[in-house]
């Protein structure tokens, strides 16, 4: 068995594609598959949710805080990542992606300053922090905000 040969089991799958109500020659005739009597098969049947008056599970439970619209979210990568390119090289967030040291860059990347560089890099990203920059440009190499 394999992924492409999948199929639901034979008689599983009913197609919802027939007209209910139209008497009993329909094979759904007269309560129209709703049963007999009861809520349910009368029209204005509760909404979702709804719990028969007994406080509802999304109003029990407390709510915390709030997520703010505009916040970003910044992936953080440190100095002593970027020794595996080689010398000379320009690193930006593209070539991060294809080393896999970025698997999504969400809404932007930040060189941060744990570890130490040895080679001269070009970086481009959209942040440094003081400690990254100051480490990339001692070593003659450059942090370009983009």
């Amino acid at each position: 068995m394999e992924l492409s040969n999948l199929q639901p089991a034979e008689g599983s799958k009913q197609s919802d594609n027939f007209r209910r109500g139209r008497g009993h020659g329909s094979g759904n005739g007269k309560t129209a598959g709703k049963g007999h009597k009861g809520q349910k098969a009368r029209s204005g049947a509760t909404r979702p949710g709804f719990e028969g008056g007994q406080m509802p599970l999304y109003r029990r439970i407390p709510k915390r805080g709030f997520t703010n619209r505009n916040s970003l979210e910044i992936v953080g990568i440190n100095v002593k990542v970027l020794d595996r390119f080689e010398e000379g090289s320009t690193v930006s967030v593209d070539t991060l992606v294809e080393a896999g040291i970025v698997k999504n860059p969400r809404d932007g990347v930040k060189i941060l300053g744990n570890g130490e560089l040895t080679k001269k890099l070009t970086v481009q990203a959209n942040a440094f922090s003081a400690s990254a920059k100051e480490k990339i440009e001692a070593l003659g190499g450059t942090a370009e905000v983009i």
